[in-house]
């Protein structure tokens, strides 16, 4: 069965989970040729290792605080922030406390 990724005009919800955090999962809410938009989970304590990507990239905290490294650079995200990296920077992510963030890639197309 094909995963649901919403279409063009339809309405998503990435509302704080609240109580329902710990049980979510990752979820790829937008998926085109261009651009992916997914709601990643992590609990406390939880690491979303070093890895990069080729599009450019913005992390929004919706909920939780987590901590955002790029390089040697450590920065913490609390809910309603959002940073932003070109693509091919390696980056890490860690749940400070239960935090759900919002990644949107956009793809790198070069001619």
């Amino acid at each position: 069965m094909a995963l649901h990724h919403a279409s063009s005009g339809e309405i998503v919800d990435i509302r704080p989970l609240g109580k329902h955090l710990r049980d979510a999962i990752a979820t790829t809410l937008i998926k085109t040729a261009h651009m992916q938009v997914f709601r990643y989970i992590l609990l406390r304590d939880a690491e979303f290792s070093e890895h990069k990507v080729h599009g450019e990239i913005t992390v929004q905290c919706l909920e939780g605080t987590v901590e955002f490294s790029a390089g040697a650079d450590k920065q913490t995200l609390r809910a309603g922030e959002l940073v932003y990296l070109k693509g091919d920077v390696p980056h890490a992510l860690r749940g400070i406390e239960d935090a759900s963030v919002l990644v949107t890639i956009v793809a790198n197309h070069q001619s």
